[in-house]
């Protein structure tokens, strides 16, 4: 026995109008069809469900031992596909985001607030990590996706670039380097430097030893976040280095940022995904919103500055 789904919405649909035309208004049917139906259920279970009168329908024993359970099943169903088409357009679902706390200070809450002017529905949710925190909630599971600096490929992720931006200096206004016309590595070195703790810095070092065997920087102070290492700029106690989405945050400090040259040093962040696992449609609905943002964000950066 193998009854459909539409032979038990008929019999469900009869039951609740008790006539045929009714039933068959409900189901969008011709009488004949909603018939048809009725006959066809009743040839799969080899029990007749419904005795019929020129004036009623009256439900068989068995009929009326199906119905509720018919109606429970159909009920449970149509609820679950509301469920996944509130998902599929949008009307409800929740982003999960792992990114710096840098990025959490400045960047995604733009981004989080734009995308929610267009998806008020959607529930987004951020985890501010440490840098080196963030892949690790991406592989969890605690995130669905992560925003964060390059790192060693893994086989467990899949990865797309958000963009690239060069290294900038950070210094307070009146500072030396404020009367210069190009600013390079070089001039870090006289100045206390303050610097952040872990890959950041050590990613830093080989980069410039690569490319500048005479220069190395010596933090003068390692923190674990940009913004203690802002304060202490704003403080007067050195300068520092980051990257140009982190300029709201440098103007609230009222501090001054200017690009780093001889040589142009770069960093790439990634959005971080698990490799094979699929999105949920908010969240992929989330990383289409965010590239083209970003696009956007950097097109009108560098129309101003020009």
């Amino acid at each position: 026995m193998n009854p459909t789904l539409r032979q038990m919405r008929a019999l469900v649909a009869l039951a609740k109008t008790g006539n045929f035309t009714a039933a068959a208004a409900a189901m969008h049917v011709t009488q004949s069809a909603l018939s048809g139906l009725i006959k066809e259920l009743e040839q799969t279970l080899g029990a007749r469900v419904v005795d019929r009168s020129t004036r009623r329908i009256v439900l068989t024993d068995i009929g009326r031992e199906l119905y509720p359970l018919f109606s429970q099943m159909i009920d449970d169903l149509d609820g679950a596909l509301a469920n996944v088409a509130d998902h599929t357009q949008l009307r409800k679902g929740v982003v999960r985001i792992a990114a710096p706390q840098l990025m959490c200070c400045t960047l995604v809450p733009e981004a989080v607030a734009a995308y929610r002017s267009q998806q008020p529905d959607i529930d987004v949710r951020v985890a501010d990590s440490a840098v080196e925190h963030v892949i690790a909630r991406v592989l969890s599971g605690e995130s669905d996706f992560g925003i964060g600096p390059e790192r060693d490929p893994a086989p467990q992720l899949e990865t797309r670039e958000l963009f690239e931006m060069p290294f900038s200096l950070v210094f307070p206004q009146g500072h030396p380097l404020e009367s210069r016309e190009q600013v390079t590595w070089q001039d870090l070195a006289r100045y206390p430097f303050i610097s952040l703790q872990g890959q950041f810095t050590e990613r830093l070092q080989a980069d410039m030893g690569a490319m500048l065997r005479d220069v190395s920087l010596k933090p003068a102070n390692e923190v674990t976040f940009m913004t203690t290492a802002l304060a202490m700029v704003s403080a007067g106690l050195g300068i520092t280095v980051c990257l140009p989405y982190a300029e709201p945050l440098v103007q609230l400090y009222k501090l001054h940022m200017r690009p780093l040259e001889a040589p142009r040093l770069t960093r790439r962040f990634f959005v971080y995904t698990r490799a094979g696992r699929s999105l949920s449609p908010a969240a992929q609905s989330f990383i289409d919103f965010l590239f083209p943002y970003v696009d956007a964000k950097r097109s009108a950066a560098r129309a101003q500055a020009a």
